[in-house]
């Protein structure tokens, strides 16, 4: 049976998955073409200070193992490394039909997913600088994969590409024309999260083509409000360092800081390095950008840290609400919205005012693979836990693309 395999190379982490291709191929809904992944996989702790660890599971078997670094890689290299030696041992022949990647940006041209090309490479290579903690990893993984499976299709799923809807009053930035030429305007990420989670409310409520507000919290961390399914407002903009404080980003920033910092001598590759790499909970805690290291802390910076996540978190989801004139649904994903019920009764309840309101066993069991609803019974808003799967998405969307 042939498969699709699916890379997401992040900012922290490396994931992977193996899909499955069902029934024949004329005629067929690509989603329904994509079964259940055979074989899924992570490697871990690849942001700063991070210990680098491959976990996978395959049906009922998993194992997990350290990840090394040799002769000189980096925690990156030494993941694909790793995540190729899995997939060769495991594949042991078996075709595959294609390999899609996630691609965060896809600047102004890019809209949906396309094969992937040598020269389309090296023009995706020019919105690097929009997103360096993923767009080089995301390219690096599509250029490793290319030359171990020369002969295998590839594609790129682009994060970029669910925000397609947005109004210019949401996508213009209060700048002169001069200054937004060649591209310069929001664009807002985590497209692949969203898709799916906002495909899954369709299915799973009534309200879930209705007013919704999706926060997609990890690492990298956003919020984005869609009606009928579509992307109307979100959190990050030009770049993916914009809106909500991230593992190790800083979020929305007054820029007058930038100016500042200038002023005292700082230059464009410092600049970068605070904002990118030394801010968000890294940045505020001294100690972490994990929030499960934070939650175990103790300390007063880890404590400040979760606090004004969940704080930012609040206030955005609240500017969402304003931007689509109400709220049907709030739903968390992403590897602290899903594993954190903490962070969850701390965002609804500066939310009551919207008529929301928890089942605290409900949320506090909330902590596995299904997507499950944690608001009382009496609440004005429902409010789910949606684990995410863009592997599954980028699967489907290489179907699709490639006519599989």
């Amino acid at each position: 049976m042939s498969a699709v395999l699916t890379v997401n190379a992040g900012s922290s982490s490396l994931k992977f998955a193996l899909y499955p291709l069902l029934g024949a191929a004329e005629g067929a809904n690509p989603a329904a073409r994509v079964g259940a992944p055979a074989l899924a996989g992570v490697v871990e702790g690849l942001e700063p200070r991070g210990a680098p660890r491959l976990r996978w599971r395959a049906g009922a078997e998993e194992g997990a193992e350290a990840v090394a670094a040799e002769g000189g890689e980096g925690p990156f290299d030494a993941a694909l490394r790793a995540t190729r030696a899995l997939l060769g041992a495991r594949l042991a022949g078996a075709p595959l039909a294609a390999v899609a990647h996630r691609v965060v940006h896809g600047g102004e041209r890019w809209r949906r997913t396309v094969a992937l090309t040598p020269a389309l490479l090296n023009e995706l290579d020019a919105l690097c600088p929009l997103a360096p903690l993923h767009q080089p990893h995301n390219l690096a993984g599509a250029r490793a994969w290319m030359s171990a499976l020369p002969g295998v299709p590839q594609v790129a799923c682009f994060d970029t590409a669910f925000h397609a809807t947005l109004p210019p009053l949401e996508t213009t930035l209060a700048l002169s024309a001069e200054a937004r030429a060649g591209g310069v305007r929001r664009y807002g990420f985590h497209g692949l999260s969203y898709q799916y989670v906002s495909e899954a409310l369709a299915l799973l409520t009534p309200r879930g083509l209705g007013r919704v507000v999706m926060a997609h919290l990890g690492n990298g961390a956003s919020v984005c409000a869609a009606v009928g399914g579509e992307s109307r407002a979100t959190s990050m903009g030009f770049s993916a360092l914009d809106g909500l404080m991230m593992g190790t980003r800083c979020g929305a920033l007054d820029p007058g800081v930038l100016l500042h910092l200038l002023a005292r001598g700082w230059d464009a590759a410092r600049l970068e390095r605070l904002l990118y790499r030394e801010s968000g909970l890294l940045g505020v805690s001294g100690e972490s950008a994990d929030m499960r290291a934070l939650r175990q802390s103790g300390g007063a910076g880890a404590a400040l840290a979760a606090s004004l996540f969940a704080y930012r978190v609040r206030r955005e989801v609240g500017a969402q609400v304003a931007c689509v004139g109400g709220l049907d649904v709030l739903a968390f994903a992403g590897g602290i919205g899903e594993r954190d019920p903490v962070l969850r009764a701390e965002v609804c309840e500066g939310l009551s005012f919207l008529g929301l309101s928890l089942d605290p066993a409900r949320n506090a069991s909330a902590v596995g693979a299904d997507p499950r609803p944690i608001h009382a019974p009496e609440s004005a808003v429902e409010v789910w836990v949606v684990p995410t799967d863009e592997g599954r998405v980028a699967a489907v969307e290489a179907v699709a693309a490639l006519d599989l």
